[in-house]
């Protein structure tokens, strides 16, 4: 099994890149998920974005958020990895490769994420504790969660 990565900002996506990126979203979020939701937020342009490649097919993502955007910390979004690699530890290399990403971008800081409850404790096992009360975000259960840099 081949496994790449690549990071890149917005503007340096090919356009190629880009419609693999949200297909793959609109496919684990619109349709897997039956969630109706605007994905384009505005956001992305200003957002680092990690993939992941399987045989050279995008098979995990995510989008690393610059402090101030949406929270006060850097944060990690939007994070995904194809049904057919679930289990494979997909998710849990787009995340390693996130967090290292964020640190190197944005330099050392706290690393907020906004998470469904179902995958808590997947995060936990990263380093990432609760942050708040759990709130629906479009139909879905979810808790803010933090990751303390290690500077903290």
């Amino acid at each position: 099994m081949n496994v790449t990565h690549s990071v890149k900002a917005f503007q340096d996506l090919t356009v190629y890149e880009l419609y693999a990126l949200l297909k793959l979203r609109s496919e684990v979020f619109v349709v897997e998920q039956n969630c109706v939701y605007l994905d384009l937020d505005d956001k992305d342009q200003v957002c680092y974005h990690v993939m992941l490649y399987r045989n050279d097919q995008l098979v995990a993502c995510s989008r690393l958020v610059p402090p101030g955007l949406v929270y006060e910390e850097m944060a990690i979004g939007r994070v995904i990895s194809a049904g057919a690699v679930r289990g494979l530890g997909m998710g849990r290399k787009v995340m390693g490769l996130s967090i290292q990403y964020c640190q190197e971008l944005f330099g050392p800081g706290d690393i907020r994420i906004g998470a469904q409850t179902y995958a808590l404790g997947f995060y936990s096992s990263l380093g990432f504790v609760p942050d708040g009360e759990t709130y629906d975000e479009d139909g879905i259960e979810h808790i803010e969660m933090v990751k303390k840099s290690p500077k903290s």
